[in-house]
């Protein structure tokens, strides 16, 4: 079964994050997507969602939920799911070994 990995950081702040910007939510967690865009050709989407949708697959490291739909899951599947911060900006970041090419700010791929 394709699956993803999840960073003690990311899970760590995943849960900060949830519990200051997703209150009222039962089954609170990180929802991902593969979209077509960016330089290229393909860039990832993140946003907080209310429990998993129909076709998602859930990933989970201490309480901290990540739904993916399946197709976006093909291009995820083996990558690491991290929380990074630095002086450019903080935030969740994918190691993604089926990504062939990415440009140079780090947020599109190619695979």
């Amino acid at each position: 079964m394709p699956s993803i990995s999840i960073t003690e950081k990311a899970a760590v702040k995943g849960k900060e994050l949830i519990t200051s910007q997703a209150e009222g939510m039962e089954q609170p967690g990180l929802r991902v997507r593969v979209i077509g865009g960016g330089c290229s050709g393909m860039m990832y989407q993140m946003e907080f969602a209310d429990g998993q949708a129909e076709g998602d697959e859930t990933m989970e490291r201490d309480g901290f939920r990540v739904y993916i739909d399946k197709k976006s899951l093909f291009f995820l599947n083996g990558s690491e799911l991290d929380y990074l911060e630095g002086l450019t900006g903080a935030g969740f970041k994918f190691k993604n070994p089926n990504a062939t090419g990415t440009c140079g700010c780090g947020e599109s791929f190619s695979a």
